[in-house]
């Protein structure tokens, strides 16, 4: 069944992304939560334009992201977190402190875009994260976890 997506679903498409998916997918996940629609004839009419009236604004959207990517690639960021003997953390470094962290520097990230490579970071070192700017604009942003 092709569905058109109504918001980004992780692993499957962003929104109006028309994709193809098992039936009971469809109706039993994606239609009753309100992320996809089915995909009929008027509904892709109805996508098709307001992508057209979206595109110079999106346009706009993704320069703004390769800018902020630049300027966010050639700086590491450093995250403070309080250490105890032998370099382990008290806890571990989440994409919430990463967000804290682009947000000191002026640029505002959501935190779900934002991925850890690797496993849970729980000792002093280099690290990197993937940082998605646009859903065509994603960086690998280096970041330094430091002890207070």
């Amino acid at each position: 069944m092709e569905v058109i997506l109504k918001q980004d679903v992780e692993d499957l498409g962003y929104a109006n992304d028309v994709v193809k998916v098992r039936d009971g997918y469809a109706r039993n996940f994606l239609i009753p939560r309100g992320l996809a629609m089915v995909a009929t004839p008027g509904a892709r009419k109805q996508v098709a334009e307001t992508l057209k009236q979206r595109a110079h604004k999106e346009a706009k959207l993704k320069a703004e992201a390769e800018a902020m990517a630049e300027k966010l690639s050639g700086s590491t960021l450093k995250i403070a977190a309080k250490v105890g003997e032998q370099g382990k953390i008290f806890g571990s470094v989440n994409t919430i402190m990463i967000a804290d962290a682009i947000k000191a520097l002026g640029f505002t990230v959501d935190r779900k875009d934002i991925k850890l490579k690797g496993e849970a970071i729980k000792s002093i070192g280099s690290y990197e994260a993937e940082v998605t700017f646009h859903r065509e604009v994603m960086r690998t942003i280096p970041f330094e976890v430091v002890g207070e």
